[in-house]
């Protein structure tokens, strides 16, 4: 469907763009570290809009670490958000859950060390926040984010992604004001099987496309993040 993560994004962008009433004044909120190359294009068909982290990570079931048992932010507090049926699928017990739980935290705070620190972070309260991410399949890392943003205030909070199941775009309508998605469709070879190149992004690429947005958005009108419309 995508050639790469970027052109994911200049098309999420675009379909962005087209919302009524247009974004007003709107954070990109990248899920790292698939979501920041998409999120990254995205901030700049925004009007070279802000573009933060929403420091998350998927808990994988037992002996099958890509299946996504539930997630955990790292917000105001630490949330977990759990997929009841694959919990009880997989027979995951609370001991499990909870050592995952305390190394996706570790996980967490590594990251916001690594590419937070120093950097200013907008505030969100009264704007429109667009929690973007590289696909999605059981939503469990998107629900917990859209959950730490929605307590930080945002006047909309818009959920924008490539690709993700129907049942699963279903499933996230309650959380989010709005969700773009340019393809609802079953991904029976995971995300990566969406894109021609999905190579995994390391630190050092999160960190370039960190730096290159916020020189981006200094240099916009309004220092970036106007209206989208």
């Amino acid at each position: 469907m995508f050639a790469d993560r970027a052109e994911a994004g200049q098309r999420l962008g675009v379909r962005l763009r087209r919302l009524s009433p247009p974004l007003e004044r709107p954070i990109v909120y990248a899920l790292p570290r698939g979501g920041v190359a998409v999120g990254a294009a995205v901030a700049a068909a925004l009007g070279h809009a802000p573009l933060d982290l929403v420091l998350v990570r998927k808990i994988g079931a037992p002996g099958q670490p890509e299946l996504a048992l539930g997630a955990v932010v790292n917000g105001a507090e630490a949330e977990t958000v759990l997929n009841a049926d694959v919990v009880a699928l997989t027979g995951a017990d609370e001991a499990y859950i909870a050592r995952a739980r305390a190394q996706a935290l570790a996980e967490i705070e590594r990251r916001r060390q690594l590419y937070l620190a120093g950097r200013p972070r907008p505030d969100p309260r009264g704007r429109a926040a667009v929690v973007v991410d590289d696909g999605l399949a059981t939503g469990a890392t998107a629900r917990a984010a859209l959950h730490a943003l929605r307590r930080r205030g945002p006047a909309r909070l818009v959920l924008a992604v490539p690709v993700a199941p129907p049942e699963t775009i279903a499933a996230l309508r309650g959380e989010a004001d709005e969700i773009v998605c340019l393809a609802e469709s079953e991904i029976p070879f995971g995300i990566g099987g969406c894109y021609a190149d999905f190579h995994q992004l390391d630190d050092a690429e999160v960190i370039r496309l960190l730096d290159a947005a916020a020189a981006a958005a200094r240099s916009a009108p309004e220092g970036g993040g106007g209206s989208a419309g």
